[in-house]
């Protein structure tokens, strides 16, 4: 009896030893200071994680935050081409949430898509399990939870094809219109990004449906593009001989986005109205003109002035002709200089609020 008494104190003792080493050891680490051996789910990290529950992967690093930089790097790598956008589209997708969020009322994951739209190779529902480290070596998992995942990409998916059925349901009269032509583009290009988190989902495995990219849209939108030419117009005096350079300069910009110009039907209108007159500067040798020139683009249908464009500069040289001839130039060259963006740059910003 006393031997047995012995044998289960001294059994308590151990265990209360080896409970009290548990609590004060430093992770990864023996009671005489050698690193114990790494844990099965480094070199296979499906044996801490369920593969149909869980992507997982293992980073390292000479730090823990390397170390999860460098696991959740590797999610990213397990994934592919399927999260990478093309920079404009990535662009014209955050700028276009962030700026209607608050008319956008279907997109029920605004803050979720913002997120993801910073920066197109993050993952949502992305986050870090185990940690071990030893030797001065950090290991981390970086896991992704299938289900959850899923729900929130199919959600996005929901979201962003709601955007895209308002930007195109549109009325015939509106359609061939600089503003219909907008609404396709920026649907064409949520298009590209729900195709993106479709692939995903794809790996995830599960499948969505209606999130085929963009080039079905996109081809709309050219369509579109080539059923609004715009006409020039320009009214000058008649001294003013080579106001024709001012003419095929506002055509070369129309071309350079992709605008036809001319036809006598056409709803948008660029009128230009160029003023040329000699100018006096006391005690100058050189002859002087000076050119104003108003180009107003405006819209038939509503007879409203949608985009006003406005040039002045003076010139000089020793006989008037030349003068007139250089001031001509400048207006030309500001021409090829700015209005393609400024037109761009309007038809951008059509976007609705709805």
């Amino acid at each position: 009896m006393k031997q047995k008494k012995a044998i289960l104190f001294f059994s308590l003792v151990f265990l209360s030893l080896a409970a009290a080493a548990c609590r004060t050891l430093p992770s990864g680490q023996g009671s005489s200071g050698f690193q114990n051996s790494q844990p099965d789910w480094i070199s296979n990290p499906y044996l801490r994680y369920n593969s149909r529950e869980y992507i997982a992967v293992v980073g390292s690093g000479n730090s823990r935050q390397d170390a999860e930089r460098n696991a959740l790097a590797n999610l990213i790598a397990y994934f592919g081409q399927s999260i990478q956008v093309d920079e404009v589209v990535s662009t014209t997708y955050q700028e276009a949430v962030r700026d209607r969020t608050s008319v956008w009322s279907e997109v029920t994951t605004a803050d979720t898509v913002i997120s993801l739209s910073s920066s197109m190779d993050n993952l949502i529902g992305a986050e870090i399990g185990e940690a071990w480290s030893g030797s001065g070596i950090h290991y981390v998992t970086a896991i992704l939870n299938r289900s959850r995942a899923a729900a929130a990409y199919t959600e996005m998916i929901r979201a962003n094809q709601a955007i895209i059925e308002n930007l195109t349901g549109i009325p015939v009269e509106e359609r061939n219109t600089f503003s219909g032509y907008s609404r396709f583009q920026l649907a064409a290009a949520i298009a590209d990004v729900n195709a993106s988190y479709a692939d995903i989902l794809q790996q995830i495995g599960w499948t969505v449906e209606g999130a085929s990219g963009g080039g079905s849209l996109r081809l709309e939108a050219a369509e579109i593009k080539s059923s609004i030419p715009v006409r020039i117009t320009v009214l000058k005096e008649s001294h003013v001989d080579s106001a024709d350079r001012i003419e095929t300069a506002f055509a070369r910009a129309l071309s350079d986005l992709g605008f036809f110009s001319g036809g006598e039907n056409s709803r948008y209108v660029l009128e230009v109205i160029i003023v040329l007159n000699p100018v006096s500067i006391a005690n100058s040798p050189y002859s002087w003109a000076r050119i104003e020139m108003n180009a107003s683009l405006i819209d038939t249908f509503t007879k409203a002035l949608i985009l006003p464009y406005n040039v002045t500069s003076r010139d000089g040289h020793t006989t008037q002709a030349e003068a007139d001839n250089r001031a001509v130039l400048e207006a030309e060259r500001r021409i090829n200089n700015e209005y393609a963006a400024l037109l761009n740059d309007y038809i951008s910003g059509l976007l609705p609020g709805f």
